[in-house]
């Protein structure tokens, strides 16, 4: 794959991954009306930064170029594990008149526990260029094992998947967090647990396509060894407000920047305060 794709394809990965921002603190988190030696089987999280019914596109583009289409969506809820879930997918594509250089339809998902917003399962189904990978993994709860077609793996409690960490980021408050504070993440993929340090830089008004807004900006450092692997430093700006909405999303390249950048969105769980 060039460089720029590399960069293209990352930018998404990295919308997942870096919003996972203190998810470790909430390892401890637990349903208040818990008490000593009553505890629950696992961690109650107040959610209200979305719902059934939600979906988020973006159009990414490579200078005034569009490249390509990314939805994020919550389409119905099931059930696994015996738990309550929301289907969470999430789609890449490279539009037509980009297919000629190198055609992309990626699939992944997640069932994101409805109390707890941690994961049961993850997909992960990648088609770019001639390159094809299927991956799957379930995450037993309650033993503490992620279970894959390669075999089973120790995960540590509530442990992510790259999808399942920025739904639960939503639910937290930026703003109790002061510029340049980093944070040390872990992450599930493949058959490691990988770390990921974010760094939180403050707030910026930017306008999108889908309006002009108040956001969160944070960066994710990564480091060898980790999902993947950028040529530049990636921004990512969330909504200013209980929804967490991923507004841009800017990764810095050889040849320039890619920006991923919110088009649309529907089925909110609340009102965009952070809108301009």
């Amino acid at each position: 794959m060039t460089k720029f794709m590399k960069g293209f394809f990352s930018i998404f990965i990295a919308l997942l991954m870096i919003s996972e921002i203190n998810s470790q603190n909430n390892n401890n988190r637990r349903d208040e009306t818990g008490s000593a030696g009553s505890s629950p089987e696992f961690r109650k999280i107040e959610n209200n930064a979305f719902k059934v019914g939600e979906k988020l596109t973006f159009d990414v583009k490579y200078g005034f170029v569009k490249a390509g289409i990314a939805t994020m969506e919550v389409p119905r809820m099931k059930k696994i594990s015996g738990r309550d879930v929301y289907q969470v997918t999430f789609q890449v594509a490279s539009v037509p008149s980009f297919d000629w250089f190198y055609k992309v339809r990626d699939r992944y998902e997640t069932y994101l526990d409805v109390d707890g917003l941690f994961p049961w399962r993850f997909e992960q189904h990648i088609r770019e260029g001639g390159y094809s990978r299927d991956f799957s993994a379930f995450f037993d709860q309650r033993s503490g094992k992620a279970k894959t077609s390669k075999g089973e793996y120790n995960i540590p409690k509530y442990v992510n998947d790259i999808v399942s960490a920025f739904y639960l980021a939503r639910t937290y408050d930026f703003a109790k967090m002061k510029p340049g504070s980093r944070v040390h993440l872990q992450n599930f993929y493949n058959d490691k647990v990988f770390p990921l340090d974010v760094v939180y830089h403050g707030t910026e008004q930017v306008k999108v396509d889908a309006g002009t807004f108040n956001c969160f900006i944070v960066e994710p450092l990564v480091k060898e060894g980790g999902l993947f692997k950028s040529e530049g430093n990636i921004l990512i700006w969330l909504s200013n407000d209980n929804l967490k909405i991923p507004v841009k999303v800017k990764t810095k390249v050889i040849v320039g920047s890619i920006d991923a950048e919110l088009t649309g969105y529907q089925g909110l769980a609340g009102k965009i305060t952070s809108k301009r």
